[in-house]
């Protein structure tokens, strides 16, 4: 890779990769990933019966995840969708841990995240179909619990 230009800045994230796991598993040919979004409420308290009101922090709540790519043969998106479907009592065997991976131009892991008790509240087995779009996508939403960032991702890393 040549050098950078003088005065030039290097990005590199500009041309990423990313990969979605879940089962220890990779799973095949996803190309969209929603992003990871966390909103916290502001709630304004106010002591006795005057002076001003001071805004607290009041609970986050985490956003979708929605998963897209295009038709393949892997039935991973399709088997974990009839997994909440076929739900019959408590059970909650169908909640996944979700780890999300971005890597670096050159193939080094440079950020990963784990999405905490996912599970899919929508499936979209095929898009529509149209003679001008060429491509038929699948897609996934998933709600969740919460996301951190690993923070133990090392250049070290790299995509096999």
């Amino acid at each position: 890779m040549p050098a950078p230009k003088k005065g030039a800045r290097f990005d590199p994230y500009r041309n990423y990769k990313f990969r979605v796991k879940w089962d220890g598993r990779l799973v095949a040919g996803v190309t969209h990933v929603s992003g990871l979004k966390r909103v916290t409420e502001v709630v304004e308290y106010r002591q006795g019966s005057g002076g001003p009101s001071q805004k607290l922090p009041g609970r986050a709540s985490y956003e979708p995840i929605t998963l897209e790519r295009g038709i393949t043969r892997d039935r991973t998106f399709e088997a974990w969708a009839k997994q909440v479907m076929d739900v019959r009592g408590p059970s909650l065997k169908f909640r996944k841990e979700v780890r999300i991976e971005v890597y670096s131009e050159a193939g080094a892991l440079m950020l990963a995240y784990h999405v905490h008790r996912c599970w899919p509240s929508e499936y979209v087995a095929l898009s529509g179909l149209d003679v001008d779009e060429r491509r038929l996508i699948q897609s996934l939403t998933l709600q969740h619990e919460g996301w951190e960032r690993v923070v133990a991702v090392g250049a070290r890393s790299r995509i096999r």
